[in-house]
Parts: C-alpha cells; structure tokens; sequence
C-alpha cells in the first residue's frame, strides 16, 4: 500500500530551480492522489499540474514590505491549508521543503494533528541567516523535527553546528534525471549558434548567475587558460542578478567572442548543452557564508558523462569526487581554476576517466527512482516530543 504524505513547500515546478526540481521529481514517484502537495501559484502551474499524480494546492504567497514580519501572510496561508488538509486526513507523515517558513508550519500542524514531521537541509539557509528570530526560529523547527533529510554531509556538519541530534538527521543527496541527461545527443546546431570551430574548447556553466558560484572566476581564468595554447569558448547558461557585472567582466577583459551568456535555455536543449561541452565548471566559493549547499548541476554533467571542476567551499565534495569524477579547486583563485581547466583539456584520457566514472556513479546512485525509493523507506517516523 502507498504511503500517503502532506508535502509543504513554497519551491516546486514551474519554478525554476533544483530545489523545485527535486520535490516534483520525488513525490511524482513516491506519491499518489492521496498525498497533497501545498505550495505557491506561479505562472503555468495548471498545466503541469493536470496531469500530475498527487493532488496539488496553489496558494497565492505574496511578501508584503511594510507588514512585520513581510511573510506573515505566507505563514497564515501555510497553516490554515495545512492544518485543514491534516485534521481531515491521515498522512503517513508531513513533509516540509525547508525550516521556514514550511518547517515552522509543520512541526507546528503535526503537533495539533498527531503526524510526525521530516524537514528537507539545503546548506545555504543555516550559512546565512542573520536575522536573529529568524535563526532562532529555524534552529528550533531543526531541532524539534522529527527527522531532518540533509542534502549533503557538509549540510549534516552544519545542523549538529546547530545542535540538531545526530539520532534526527539522515543525509540524502539530490538526484538527476538519467533518461533526460545522457550521453549521446545531438549538439552541432547549438554549437554553430555560438560559432564553435573544430579546433576549440568548450567550457559550461549553467546555474543561477550568483557571486558564490564563481562564474566570474572562468572569466578571469581565460586568459591563463590561453596562455597555456588553448582556444576555448565559454558558455554560461542562467539568469540572476550579475547577469550585468559577468558581460561588463568579458568585454573588459576582450572576451566578447569567447564568453556567451546564454541566459534560459529550452528545457530539451540543456542535456544537450552538457553533451557538448569538454569539461563542465563551476568552481564554486564562500561569499559571506553564502554557500553551495550540494550542486545538482554537477551530477547533470556526470550524467551527460561530462568531468566537472568545482570549488573546494560548502558540499561540493558530496557532488564530485576528487580526482574520480572530477577535479575540486580553489574557488578563491583563478589561478588554481585555469590550472584545473587546462589539466583536464590537456589530458584526454583523464577528462575520458573522469566522465565515465561520473556517468556509471550517477546512474547508479543519483536517478530520480533512488533517491525517491530512499525519501519513501523513511515511511512513518516515529514522533519525538522533547
């Protein structure tokens, strides 16, 4: 019999992202009609909700500036559909997206309903909040949950930081889509968009453009990188807020016809981006506790049978294996990140060794179907009242 689960999170698809990623894709396995999902109304939820398995609940979650706190409405719309949904159902456990403000609202709703609660870690949130309620408020949601799913081993370092038991946590990696990402595909039509020649490297980044991820760091490193004889293209694939500074970044340093910034690519074309690229990077680092909680993208390019260069800081250890699957750099220097890019493109039988041993890890460990079938074999947690 399938379990059933009241799932509450403010990050789910439409919404882009690995976190929103990473709900659909699990409870689409895990869960059925019976279990209900609570989360945010974006633009084009109906369509992917029509089909979907679980029952979905839309809310319309709005922040307000001058209303202390700004999401209170959030919270009150969290509790009262939860708390509806819980009174008149038996799930077999109430699963939250984050500590807040889903976490607060579950912990609080299991408690006046009898279910037991698991809250999802990411990494980044216990690094950088400073608002001291706030913080006190997730450190007791973390704390009081009845199991907490951390996404990485450094996350689980973080929460017994924050003197979550060792007995609550259970670290569960993100997973990939391995039918989706796979070796293989057609790419030459998007590589003559850029104007790729024969002779020429190709570089990836795909990811929210954020100073943590260290997109700014290959741009800086491309200059080394030629020094040493190669030619390279660099294709950096998001949106966000140094969309500004990364195109300024290139144009000063004469870099406008090797550094394309796509911005949203198609869906269907991503695979394909990671099929043509050499070598995948994204050398991630600390910015003011601002960190990389685990790196999905990491396990994308592994899939693709792509090796990845990553940055030393957060949970990225988690994601490639140093010297297995990839290389792990020193996301503060550039010189370090041209070294790792130009080792790679000038080893092929290492770049070969690196993507193949990426590829068979995420197929076996990282697919959607395991680390759902692992979520699910948690079943009903036992409560702990403290």
């Amino acid at each position: 019999m399938k379990q059933r689960y009241l799932v509450i999170t403010e990050l789910f698809l439409p919404t882009k992202g690995g976190t929103a990623v990473w709900f659909d894709e699990v409870y689409r396995r895990i869960g059925n009609r019976s279990s209900h999902i609570v989360t945010a109304y974006v633009p084009g939820a109906e369509a992917h909700d029509e089909d979907h398995p679980n029952t979905i609940h839309r809310l319309e979650l709005r922040r307000f500036g001058w209303m202390k706190p700004e999401s209170l409405v959030i919270y009150l719309k969290f509790l009262f559909n939860t708390l509806r949904l819980a009174t008149f159902n038996r799930f077999t456990a109430i699963h939250a997206g984050r500590a807040l403000p889903e976490g607060l609202i579950a912990w609080l709703v299991g408690r006046l309903t009898f279910h037991s609660v698991v809250v999802y870690a990411h990494g980044e949130e216990l690094t950088t909040w400073k608002a001291k309620l706030k913080f006190a408020m997730m450190k007791f949601v973390l704390r009081h949950a009845d199991l907490v799913i951390s996404n990485s081993n450094f996350t689980r370092q973080e929460l017994l930081n924050l003197g979550v038991s060792l007995a609550r946590i259970v670290v569960i990696h993100p997973g990939v889509d391995v039918e989706r990402f796979r070796p293989g595909l057609a790419f030459k039509d998007l590589v003559a968009q850029i104007g790729l020649e024969s002779e020429q490297c190709l570089l990836l980044s795909t990811g929210r453009l954020s100073r943590r991820k260290g997109f700014d760091s290959v741009i800086k490193s491309l200059p080394l990188v030629a020094n040493s004889g190669l030619n390279v293209k660099y294709v950096l694939i998001g949106i966000g807020e140094d969309h500004e500074y990364l195109m300024t970044l290139a144009q000063n340093l004469g870099l406008e016809g090797h550094v394309h910034l796509l911005g949203h690519v198609e869906t269907q074309d991503l695979a394909r981006w990671y099929n043509a690229c050499d070598v995948f990077v994204m050398p991630n680092r600390d910015v003011a506790g601002d960190t990389e909680g685990f790196g999905l993208v990491f396990l994308e390019a592994a899939a693709c049978g792509k090796p990845a260069i990553s940055g030393e800081a957060g949970g990225t250890a988690d994601a490639v294996v140093h010297d297995k699957t990839g290389l792990r750099v020193d996301g503060e220097s550039v010189k370090d990140i041209a070294g790792g890019i130009t080792r790679v493109l000038t080893e092929p039988e290492l770049a070969k060794t690196l993507g193949l041993a990426g590829c068979e890890r995420a197929r076996a460990d990282f697919s959607w179907s395991a680390v759902a079938a692992r979520i699910d074999a948690l079943g009903r947690v036992r409560r702990k009242i403290r």
